[in-house]
């Protein structure tokens, strides 16, 4: 798994417990997502409105836990935006 998966699911991690809520994936886009961009941690395109940051959510969440894993997080990351 790439250090840029690693970087950018703590920084959407906002409680620290080492899973990704989609409340979490959604807010931290929101509020973090420019600024991740800027530092080459996010591309651009990844800075999307909640309708976007849900169905990345969904597409990542491969057990339907309603949780993310770093492996679930990284492995759809990765693949999208091509680390």
């Amino acid at each position: 798994m790439s250090e840029k998966a690693r970087k950018l699911f703590g920084a959407l991690d906002l409680d620290e417990d080492g899973e990704l809520t989609r409340a979490e994936v959604i807010s931290a886009l929101r509020s973090k997502g420019p600024t991740l961009a800027a530092r080459g941690d996010l591309p651009f395109w990844g800075v999307g409105d909640a309708e976007a940051s849900s169905a990345l959510f969904d597409a990542a969440d491969a057990n339907g836990d309603a949780v993310l894993s770093f492996e679930e997080f990284a492995a759809v990351v990765e693949r999208r935006f091509g680390w």
